[in-house]
């Protein structure tokens, strides 16, 4: 990690600048005296940084995916753990990638096309497929083919359904993988894989399963050819967990984990009881990772997880805060870093695909990889595993495939709460309980969806309104396109 940063010592300078909570310098793109283009090393290193920061930060995921999909859950100002999320939350996310983070990767695709650098325009198809991607997950019907368009003057883009949306990122993800060139010209910048193209066309390639696979309940002609044809021949994917997509987080000030930094004045969180009780069931050894011993009382030699979607009165007579299991220090540490996609996720879609018969092989096999793969993350080996996978409650069903891999998926995607909540809803296991004192707004439901920020309400109104008409209500219930079951 270290040698990553210090062969970009020339661009971080800037980059560490940035302030704790947003963490931009839209300025450095900007002289006061003359038009002028941004350096593209400093516009991804800040791009990478600020939108893995975004996605990782309190509204996205630890007040938003990480609580819906019980992870973690709230013993203080507990509203979000009860689905009352506040509007604020939903204009930041919005606001926050499409101002101040999507602008940098179009800008990055732009500077690769006019010095026919084709390795930095793929770099940016990617990230902006990434992020773009994650933004319709969210909300669902997104401003996407008329988005980023400032320069043409087009300030009220028009809400794509997002069946176009995912259509365009697919798209725009095989275009990356024949735009890359290993050996060829140098991405300079780049903290996620210090510039190594084959890496990049592993991750590209990988997130195009991810979406295919995504889709596969709403499109499942298209998402069946796409599917069989990155796993039936030679595509490169994520091949083992050095290869795993995320990007390192350092202990300076300024470029912390958003977790570690949220904990530096904030004690909200605890890991919910519903996956401290699903590990214990499991003798799962990732339990002991995933959360803490309580600091005192009589549960210090176990593990005490919090019910989801207690009033603010039931979690104080929990007791104490130091008698509930705090975040595990791995994910809490100024350090951890933001995980975009692993080697298990690939391996859990492998064996997805051949349990629904669009590739050749053993889904028992693959599905038990993806297992090792998530376990070797946290230093799991040999016999522990064995034994792990021997258990009658883990092994692999092939009667109910959603079943085995939903939860063991739901278990690896630990602290990655957007994609957790995605193929939670994908999937539709674990089969988890509402909250217990859910959100009016909730119809006694597990959220689906965030609502629109209300800002769009007065400044894109025209387009919000066709997108809610298509779409059906603005509403946390409202299933996206590919949610079908």
């Amino acid at each position: 990690m270290l040698s990553k940063y210090h062969k970009l010592a020339f661009a971080l300078p800037i980059a560490l600048s940035l302030s704790a909570c947003e963490k931009d310098f839209d300025s450095l793109n900007t002289n006061p005296n003359n038009a002028t283009v941004g350096n593209p090393a400093y516009i991804l290193t800040n791009a990478e940084q600020s939108n893995i920061y975004r996605l990782f930060d309190v509204p996205a995921n630890q007040d938003g995916g990480l609580l819906v999909i019980q992870h973690w859950a709230k013993i203080q100002y507990t509203e979000e753990d009860r689905y009352a999320f506040r509007p604020g939350s939903y204009q930041s996310v919005w606001d926050g990638f499409y101002a101040n983070g999507l602008q940098d990767f179009d800008e990055l695709i732009k500077q690769g096309k006019a010095t026919n650098n084709e390795n930095l325009q793929a770099v940016g198809l990617i990230m902006r497929s990434y992020f773009f991607s994650v933004l319709t997950d969210l909300y669902g019907d997104i401003p996407y083919s008329q988005a980023l368009q400032l320069s043409e003057n087009i300030l009220t883009p028009k809400y794509d359904a997002q069946k176009d949306v995912y259509a365009g990122l697919l798209n725009d993800l095989k275009t990356a993988n024949d735009l890359i060139k290993v050996g060829g010209s140098e991405v300079d910048g780049d903290v996620i894989y210090d510039g190594d193209m084959a890496k990049w066309q592993k991750f590209g390639n990988s997130l195009h399963l991810r979406l295919a696979m995504r889709i596969i309940d709403a499109e499942p002609e298209l998402a069946k050819t796409e599917v069989a044809a990155l796993l039936s021949g030679n595509t490169p994917l994520i091949s083992s967990i050095q290869e795993n997509a995320e990007f390192d987080f350092l202990s300076g000030a300024s470029n912390t984990n958003p977790i570690y930094f949220n904990r530096l004045t904030r004690d909200d969180h605890r890991v919910s009881r519903s996956i401290t009780s699903r590990l214990s069931q499991l003798n799962d050894p990732r339990l002991g990772v995933y959360a803490n011993h309580p600091e005192t009382g009589d549960s210090t030699a176990f593990y005490r997880g919090v019910p989801n979607g207690l009033t603010n009165v039931e979690a104080a007579d929990l007791g104490p805060l130091s008698s509930t299991s705090k975040v595990g220090s791995a994910f809490t540490a100024a350090t951890a870093p933001g995980v975009l996609m692993t080697y298990a996720e690939v391996l859990f879609f492998k064996a997805e695909a051949i349990a629904r018969g669009i590739i050749g092989g053993d889904a028992a096999v693959e599905y038990n990889n993806a297992i090792r793969a998530s376990m070797a993350q946290y230093g799991f080996t040999g016999t522990a595993v064995d034994t792990y996978l021997a258990q009658p409650a883990v092994k692999y069903d092939a009667s109910n495939y959603k079943q085995s891999i939903g939860v063991q998926k739901w278990i690896a995607l630990y602290g990655q709460g957007v994609e957790a909540w995605s193929e939670w809803r994908r999937l539709d296991y674990p089969k988890l309980p509402v909250a217990k004192n859910p959100a009016a707004a909730a119809m006694g439901k597990i959220p689906v969806r965030f609502r629109y920020p209300a800002n769009e309400q007065t400044t894109n109104a025209t387009s919000r309104a066709a997108a809610v008409e298509r779409q059906g209500p603005d509403l946390i219930t409202t299933k996206l396109w590919w949610d079908k079951f």
